[in-house]
């Protein structure tokens, strides 16, 4: 996924080969110190690279790594540790997929990508003429996202504030703030304003597809000393004790959110079903959430959920007119 955390595991997985080969045996423990993740981090790394390798990906072509215990070696490499040579068809592939990249609304670092399609166009040389349009297609509706997704990098690479009107989905309630832009993310596929709100007092990440009008201020950025990046190495939600913590039985067909959403625990139950806990950003999020899932799903706890969606469902009946028995 095109993202900040992305693009560092990115970094992270072209050096990690080269690593292990200087250092045969290595214990995890180890490599995840001096790489600065965490053990389980480096684990799925290496999971990761086990499916990574040359064309065709089948035995032989795939890196390949041994295990002795907690220690770890490469016994193939897959062609990593040689120069890369590109064919002029790989090349021209290349450029195009730069270009596509440059062109991504919300990119994080546009200037490192048009800095790395500058050297590849350089060596490519006549093959890289004439030079490929790229552009990513607007859906029909969409052009003031486009607008607006500029109107926010601009505000970060002026170090401006910026005047937005953002629709909080965790409330259900759109507000007007003044923010001061700390960066832009990519995560999980969705382009994220990180800005210093004025109005909360805190950092705070914004979707960029929910401002609904955003204006660059005369007045310089200035996030207090206070503001820190937000790590969003899991996601751009992460949990705290202090949220509500719900728990929801679902059927065969709503597995799906113990992927999408971070989970404090899964407990298989008889038919097929599965106990699943994990905390919600408020009692009105999960409501709606609850809701938008449909017959599947069963709030176990807390009360006052179980409560509100049976309230809600009842009242939904109702304007068919059907009684609950």
């Amino acid at each position: 996924m095109a993202t900040a955390a992305s693009t560092d595991r990115l970094g992270r997985l072209l050096n990690l080969v080269p690593y292990l080969l200087a250092r045969p045996g290595i214990s995890v423990s180890e490599a995840a110190a001096d790489l600065a993740v965490t053990d389980r981090q480096l684990r799925d790394d290496l999971e990761l690279l086990w499916v990574c390798g040359l064309p065709g990906y089948g035995p032989g072509d795939l890196i390949d790594m041994a295990f002795d215990g907690d220690h770890v070696t490469i016994t193939y490499d897959a062609g990593i540790d040689r120069p890369l040579r590109l064919t002029p068809d790989e090349a021209l592939a290349l450029v195009v997929a730069l270009r596509m990249l440059a062109e991504t609304p919300g990119l994080a670092d546009r200037g490192a990508v048009d800095r790395a399609l500058a050297k590849v166009e350089a060596a490519v040389g006549e093959y890289g003429e004439p030079r490929v349009a790229v552009r990513l297609p607007t859906q029909a509706g969409r052009a003031g996202d486009t607008q607006r997704l500029e109107q926010v990098r601009a505000a970060v690479s002026g170090r401006r504030a910026l005047r937005i009107t953002y629709y909080a989905a965790t409330r259900d309630e759109t507000t007007q703030r003044v923010v001061d832009p700390m960066r832009m993310l990519f995560v999980g596929g969705q382009a994220y304003l990180e800005a210093w709100c004025r109005r909360a007092g805190a950092v705070r990440l914004f979707r960029v597809d929910r401002i609904d009008a955003a204006q660059v201020l005369d007045s310089p950025a200035a996030p207090p000393p206070q503001a820190r990046p937000t790590d969003v190495a899991a996601g751009a939600f992460t949990p705290t004790p202090d949220q509500p913590l719900v728990t929801l039985r679902v059927g065969r067909a709503d597995r799906w959110i113990t992927e999408y959403y971070p989970c404090e625990q899964v407990t298989p139950e008889p038919g097929g079903y599965w106990l699943v806990t994990l905390r919600a950003a408020d009692i009105g999020w999960a409501r709606r959430f609850v809701l938008g899932l449909g017959p599947g799903v069963q709030v176990v706890s807390p009360p006052e959920l179980v409560a509100e969606v049976a309230g809600q469902a009842v009242a939904a009946l109702a304007a068919y007119g059907v009684v609950p028995g």
